[in-house]
């Protein structure tokens, strides 16, 4: 009976190599890590071979995937055959989290499997595009054409989401110090005032800024329970259905931001959509994995709906347009693209296109929010100061 064992080896260059294995016996795996011109250090068998896994495991930067995939492309297009690549990369592979399961790739594509079977046992680092499309590729005899272009791919999506992040990180930063100035307001400065204020009629202001500052000060427990319950309150809320429903409808009304968003989704949807078509998945399946993979679920819902109107044989175009979310320009496209039967293509060139326009728009966005979050901040502050010198501008006429 076979059983997983992890192993620590040195390969020619002398570097340690470790990762895991499944083999009859230790010396199974010492014989396979000789004929991989891997000298053994160590090999153990796995007590919990599922347990070592979930230790080990971490989140995979869909970097490193695409990554994976242009060197596994490069080498098969050069020749080199499917077991040596495969042992190649494993070799010089560096990354912790990611090296074991391209060794258990391996491991299985050398029992039999074809790539794609021994990847869908990974979900955590190949998805069902991604198996979906080399399943495809392996059986249409271009497997090498399907990885370059999932390289390509991923290179593209995680270019667009490092651009949208990298986008909020300077107003999250400008929310995150103004909150951290207001609450040093209330703690520190609001209590000083309080003596000075003593049995003398307050206005509404500087009775609330008062309250607020006791009760962060006195009750900062209470305080601390009551955020606390509605983040969780929150985060319960937004893992349902109904709440995430209701969170995405509402964030695409929002003026340029929802747009934005809405443009993000698109974008997704058409390039995952015209990157399978293009290399071979039905469109049924493809439409399937492309749904769950735009990240909003508005969206999804409405694909769910053009996917049952595919299968039974209505064109994609009318029910993308009873959405409303897709413009009239890219609805146009598609139906054209459907009647010349180059979906793929145009779904592809919309992808860049929109990719392209939402980019733009997303600078437009920063632009607009920083000043907005500015004004926010200022807003507040201006209060509290206007809470704190009030009296005391009350009180110098009062003594005129």
């Amino acid at each position: 009976m076979s059983r997983f064992y992890e192993y620590v080896a040195r390969n020619t260059a002398g570097e340690e190599v470790a990762g895991t294995m499944q083999a009859d016996s230790e010396a199974a795996v010492a014989r396979t890590l000789n004929e991989r011109q891997l000298f053994p250090v160590r090999v153990s068998e796995q007590a919990d071979a599922g347990q070592s896994t979930r230790r080990r495991r971490g989140k995979i930067a869909l970097r490193h995937v695409g990554a994976f995939y242009g060197q596994l492309s490069d080498l098969l297009q050069a020749g080199v055959p499917m077991m040596r690549a495969l042992d190649t990369l494993v070799r010089s592979s560096v990354n912790p989290v990611f090296t074991p399961i391209m060794q258990k790739v391996r491991d299985e594509v050398s029992a039999g499997k074809t790539l794609a079977d021994a990847m869908a046992e990974h979900p955590e680092a190949f998805t069902s595009l991604h198996t979906a499309m080399i399943r495809a590729g392996e059986a249409a005899g271009f497997l090498e054409d399907v990885l370059a272009n999932l390289a390509q791919f991923i290179e593209r999506v995680d270019d667009l989401r490092s651009r949208v992040r990298g986008a909020m990180i300077y107003p999250m930063m400008l929310t995150i110090f103004g909150l951290a100035a207001m609450v040093f307001i209330l703690i520190v400065l609001v209590p000083q005032f309080k003596p000075v204020f003593k049995n003398m009629p307050l206005p509404l202001p500087t009775l609330a800024l008062f309250g607020l500052s006791d009760l962060l000060v006195q009750y900062w427990h209470v305080a601390g329970a009551m955020a606390l319950l509605g983040l969780l309150g929150l985060q319960f809320a937004l893992s349902s259905s109904w709440g995430k429903q209701k969170w995405e409808r509402w964030r695409l009304k929002l003026p340029l931001l929802g747009r934005v968003t809405t443009m993000v989704s698109i974008t997704r949807f058409c390039r995952i959509l015209g990157t399978m078509l293009a290399n071979g998945v039905p469109i049924i399946q493809a439409l399937n994995i492309s749904k769950d993979a735009t990240g909003c679920t508005v969206l999804a819902g409405h694909i769910e709906k053009a996917t049952d109107n595919v299968r039974a044989g209505e064109p994609l175009a009318h029910p993308l347009k009873e959405s409303g979310l897709f413009p009239a320009e890219i609805i146009e496209m598609i139906a054209v693209a459907e009647e010349s039967n180059q979906l793929d293509k145009v779904l592809v060139q919309i992808a860049d296109t929109v990719e392209r326009r939402t980019n733009r728009q997303v600078d437009v966005a920063v632009r607009l929010v920083e000043p907005l979050i500015l004004a926010l901040i200022a807003g507040a502050i201006g209060f509290m100061a206007v809470g704190l010198y009030y009296p005391i501008f009350n009180m110098a006429k009062t003594l005129r």
